[in-house]
């Protein structure tokens, strides 16, 4: 029976009690209930200023965004989110981990490109001569040549005399670049547009979610031509982790594709690197920058990238994924403090309703579980699934099977608001989602943040941790702009929210158990001083 209030008195009664039961399923209640005089007047002085900026700086009249509002498409909305002081305040915030981020697309475009001009292997070419009709429409194709295969012809793709497909040393062909095509600038602006999506892109040109995925994926491919070279490689790898940690990101746990691992040409130009040495060059970086960090007295700043998400793509026939689990074993017996393990993902190569379903990979996949049982290692699963728009699709159905094969969390998990039965399997086994709010906005999977599902995740005590996706594509680096879209889309979540976010990335990373008390303990400490500084700065 439904209690119908009597009285005004009774019914503001029974609406608390109900708000409050609502509520009291959210992921951070816990935290709310406990938190401390300082975090939560820190909280309140973090509403105010969102309540504030909603009524100021998103009301204001901005050059060439003509209905802006908090949450809106990142891409058209960036430059207004870096102007307000939730944005400064947020930067401040200690992230904790981050969790679902893919190599190659981590670090700024330009700084990438300026690292490949200096490398001698790197080449380029174009199936077509470069003009201004067709500049925008064709896919520069990079690659680091051996040593024996460097036989450029002509120094321009631009030329007149250019024949198509062959290659031209990436400087070279900068500093011929036809004047017409805006020369050496006009290169670079060609190459950063092929490796990122721009607003007009995205919200005009392949406004759909099957177009966008196409462009989303060409900017990978031209990504891993450009990086494919073990010095650049290792700048990349420590560029990424300084930048993270200036964002306030203290561990990373990083997905890398099998196939590139083999395509990297080592220093000499005389062979392609194996595996185990691209790994041991990834363990070396990491190695470097706490040592630098020990050095300035800041060593608990970063607790490292001890943990390489190894994948397999999508489109590889079942079959052939039995060699890919081989190699991931022998790495993670050889590595056994990096390898954490992901297979049957499909980010680099396309939608994933037009890829293969999960089911079509279970046999190989309870084979791998059957291997590490015989090679007494564990290798959790971490996989992508309901990435997608579709209901009762094959695609859609990754869901059931990501959770049957036991996965420890699942990236994205957008669609997983249609399972209530999912929900409660992953509230009470405790699976952590991987959300990624910009990726899934300019992914046209939703139109902007207030019409994200995270809200109804979060309501239902799921887990989550923020992340940043293909950060270099989108120009969310970092997680600070993930954080930010979260926070003003939502007058429910508020700083609490976000250091339950923080705190989920640490508790459901695949450390250990002491390594996570410990990394919990130095965050905590980081909170408090970052919630003092909020109230020193902005309280009344």
């Amino acid at each position: 029976m439904v209690l119908i209030p009597g009285s005004k008195n009774e019914y503001f009664e029974e609406r608390d009690k109900l708000i409050g039961m609502d509520r009291a399923l959210r992921r951070d209640s816990s935290y709310i209930q406990s938190r401390s005089a300082l975090e939560k007047e820190a909280d309140e002085i973090v509403r105010r200023i969102r309540a504030e900026e909603a009524e100021s700086i998103w009301k204001e009249d901005h050059l060439d965004v003509l209905h802006p509002f908090p949450g809106m498409e990142f891409l058209t909305g960036k430059r207004i989110i870096e102007k307000t002081r939730i944005f400064k305040i947020i930067s401040q915030m200690p992230k904790g981990a981050l969790l679902h981020a893919h190599t190659p697309a981590v670090i700024e475009p330009r700084t990438l490109l300026q690292l490949a001009l200096k490398e001698p292997s790197i080449h380029v070419r174009v199936p077509i001569r470069l003009t201004p009709t067709n500049l925008w429409s064709t896919l520069p194709i990079f690659l680091p040549l051996l040593v024996e295969s460097r036989q450029s012809i002509g120094t321009s793709i631009s030329s007149s005399d250019y024949i198509p497909d062959t290659w031209v040393h990436i400087a070279k062909a900068r500093e011929s670049f036809d004047r017409a095509l805006g020369g050496p600038k006009g290169f670079d602006d060609w190459v950063i547009g092929a490796l990122t999506v721009n607003p007009s892109e995205a919200y005009g040109t392949y406004n759909t979610v099957t177009k966008i995925w196409k462009k989303f994926q060409s900017t990978f491919s031209v990504a891993v031509g450009l990086s494919s070279v073990s010095s650049l490689l290792h700048e990349y790898f420590r560029l990424f982790f300084i930048a993270s940690i200036n964002d306030g990101i203290s561990y990373i746990e990083l997905r890398i594709d099998p196939d590139f691992l083999k395509g990297i040409l080592g220093e000499d130009g005389k062979r392609y690197l194996t595996q185990r040495e691209v790994v041991f060059m990834f363990g070396e970086t990491i190695h470097e920058i706490k040592q630098e960090l020990k050095k300035e007295g800041c060593e608990d700043m970063f607790l490292g990238a001890r943990k390489l998400i190894y994948c397999s793509l999508k489109n590889v026939a079942p079959k052939d994924l039995y060699t890919a689990i081989e190699d991931c074993i022998s790495l993670k017996k050889e590595f056994p403090h990096l390898i954490a393990g992901e297979f049957s993902r499909y980010d680099l190569v396309g939608q994933e309703d037009e890829l293969r379903p999960t089911i079509d990979y279970i046999e190989p996949l309870l084979y791998f579980r059957k291997r590490q049982a015989e090679e007494q290692i564990e290798i959790p699963f971490l996989f992508h699934a309901g990435e997608t728009l579709g209901d009762g699709t094959a695609a859609e159905d990754n869901v059931y099977d990501v959770i049957l094969l036991g996965t420890k969390r699942i990236g994205h998990g957008f669609s997983l608001v249609k399972h209530p039965k999912l929900l409660q399997i992953c509230r009470e086994r405790k699976i952590l989602l991987e959300v990624c709010p910009i990726s899934n906005e300019v992914l046209r999977l939703t139109s902007s943040m207030p019409m994200h599902p995270l809200p109804s995740i979060l309501n239902n005590g799921v887990p989550v941790a923020l992340s940043c996706d293909g950060p270099s594509v989108f120009g969310n680096f970092g997680v600070t702009y993930d954080f930010y879209q979260v926070l003003v889309a939502s007058e429910t979540n508020g700083l609490t929210t976000l250091g339950t976010l923080a705190r989920d990335s640490i508790e459901f990373s695949m450390m250990q158990l002491e390594e996570k008390k410990e990394a919990l303990r130095v965050w905590e400490i980081k909170w408090n001083i970052f919630l003092q500084k909020i109230v020193n700065l902005y309280g009344p």
